[in-house]
């Protein structure tokens, strides 16, 4: 008798060894798909609670978005100057042409008497 034949053929018991390595190997796989499914579901989980957080995080970022447009707007934050600041729009006599920018910047580099000081 080959040895092959001898392992299906083998009792140990009143059971064939071929009969104990399949128990024996169907039981690891067995355990083995208890493992993964328990893994699997505990990933999901933590999948499902990350995707939470996104999504409450996108609000939050929806929510700040809203709230700065609000706090941007040209009317609130003119209203703001004039009463905090005392602050009024500059006349037009102020605006510059590109052409007299370097005759400003002359007349800036020129010192100014300090306040208070004595001439």
């Amino acid at each position: 008798m080959s040895p092959i034949s001898n392992i299906f053929t083998h009792r140990v018991r009143g059971v064939r060894v071929i009969n104990l390595w399949g128990a024996g190997v169907l039981l690891v796989l067995v355990l083995a798909l208890y493992l993964v499914k328990t893994f699997g579901g505990a990933e999901r989980s933590d999948i499902a609670s990350t995707e939470a957080q996104i999504a409450e995080e996108q609000r939050s970022i929806a929510l700040l978005k809203a709230e700065v447009a609000f706090l941007e707007r040209p009317e609130r934050i003119q209203r703001l100057a004039e009463q905090g600041l005392n602050a009024q729009p500059i006349p037009g006599r102020h605006d510059a042409t590109v052409g007299e920018l370097p005759r400003i910047a002359r007349a800036g580099d020129e010192p100014k008497p300090a306040a208070g000081a004595a001439q």
